[in-house]
């Protein structure tokens, strides 16, 4: 039975505390029902919206393998969402910034705190999506935690569940006003252990059980930081899973992010109290899985249209960059250019899997043209750039930040990148 715990805080240690901050003072942690022998029912119009979900991302992860190459569209989704991810947590840095900062990473070259930890995320979620096992385990979760803050002013917390209590809102210094309180440490173990027994379920629909693992592992907070970023990337661990989203990450975080308000909500009515029989107990969870679906769907919705825009863009660029033969350096290169617009010669030579002489007349001749342009990464190392495909990363974010998903109908809700 879902409950909250009453208990009374001590400020132990805190001798440089203002008095006020120093009180004991009482607050509630919350504890949920396990998942794992959880009775889930949806509503029939619930059940409807996460079918009409499930359909649209299994058509864009399908669809994508021939409208655009998908490991291209899946790279650049998966910036995207990583972006998105790490600007709900207040870390915001435009495309463009996070494209040479990660330019200038691969040579060697130091970038900046704001930049190392979005890198972080990026590269904790295509570890996630390129070695999802078959089965989600708590083992897995650190790990994913691991990689997030390697490097950064958090590493020494990396990967290790909490052993304090932590909150969400009200004062830094105790629980006492927060907007949530999740279960004290000793629970978390267990909780996270049924959470993934939950996820190695194959009984409820895959949207309704990324929904809820979500919900659950939000509220679980098993982290000191960096839960946000983890339980987003469960995500697509669930997606992947379950076979419904194996190539294409549908970008589900910039949604949630524009929805920021709505998404908080629901999961808050998913943090019932008594039995999980209760009417309260049932609303909550489909409120919050209808919540989710339609995310789901937005972000296939603007995924397609950006493919669509890509797609347009390398059939102009082989117009332009006139004859190109099939399999060449040329070719290859357009086909991947999408999924890297800042690059090096070097870089570009690896990714297409051909010699440094056969790139480098490529990257040439699309500089001739104007599809590539030279840029200074750092003090003096030479890339190059494709800002045409940062014009349309820039409007897919854009599209993505506006609630109805049209900027000249309904502006930006959260910080983005001007046109």
């Amino acid at each position: 039975m879902a409950r909250l715990l009453h208990k009374t805080w001590q400020a132990a240690g805190a001798t440089g505390l203002p008095r006020r901050h120093r009180k004991p003072c009482n607050y509630a942690a919350y504890v949920p029902d396990m998942l794992r022998e959880r009775r889930i029912r949806l509503d029939g119009d619930v059940a409807a919206e996460v079918a009409e979900a499930e359909a649209a991302v299994a058509r864009l992860d399908e669809g994508a393998s021939v409208l655009v190459n998908t490991e291209v569209l899946a790279r650049l989704l998966l910036r995207a969402e990583s972006v998105a991810s790490s600007r709900i947590e207040g870390l915001e840095i435009g495309g463009r910034r996070l494209l040479q900062a990660e330019a200038a990473r691969g040579m060697g070259q130091s970038v900046d705190f704001t930049a190392k930890e979005v890198l972080g995320n990026v590269d904790a979620m295509a570890w996630a999506s390129e070695a999802a096992p078959p089965a989600i385990s708590t083992d897995h979760m650190l790990e994913i935690h691991r990689r997030l803050f390697l490097g950064n002013r958090l590493e020494a917390q990396a990967g290790r569940l909490r052993t304090d209590q932590n909150w969400i809102g009200g004062s830094d210094y105790n629980p006492c006003s927060a907007v949530f309180v999740p279960p004290p440490p000793e629970m978390v173990p267990g909780l996270l252990e049924d959470l993934c027994d939950f996820c190695n379920d194959d009984s409820l629909p895959t949207i309704a059980q990324a929904a809820l693992a979500h919900a659950q592992f939000e509220t679980i907070h098993p982290f000191a930081d960096g839960n946000g970023r983890t339980g987003r990337v469960l995500i697509h661990l669930v997606l992947q899973r379950r076979g419904l989203a194996r190539r294409v990450l549908p970008p589900v975080s910039l949604v949630l992010a524009t929805w920021s308000r709505d998404y908080v909500d629901a999961l808050m009515t998913t943090r019932y109290e008594g039995p999980e029989e209760s009417q309260s107990a049932h609303d909550g969870l489909n409120n919050w899985v209808a919540l989710f679906a339609a995310a789901c769907k937005r972000a296939v919705s603007d995924a397609e249209d950006f493919e669509r825009r890509a797609r347009d863009l390398q059939q102009g660029w082989r117009r332009r960059a006139g004859p190109v033969r099939a399999r060449s350096a040329l070719d290859l290169l357009i086909e991947r250019l999408p999924g890297a617009p800042v690059i090096t010669v070097g870089a570009a030579a690896q990714l297409i899997g051909r010699s440094f002489q056969a790139t480098n007349g490529a990257v040439a001749r699309l500089a001739e043209t104007g599809i590539l342009a030279p840029v200074t990464i750092g003090r003096r190392n030479r890339a190059f750039e494709a800002s045409e495909v940062i014009q349309e990363f820039t409007r897919l974010e854009r599209q993505l930040a506006s609630p109805v998903g049209d900027t000249r109908r309904s502006a930006p809700s959260r910080r983005v990148p001007r046109r």
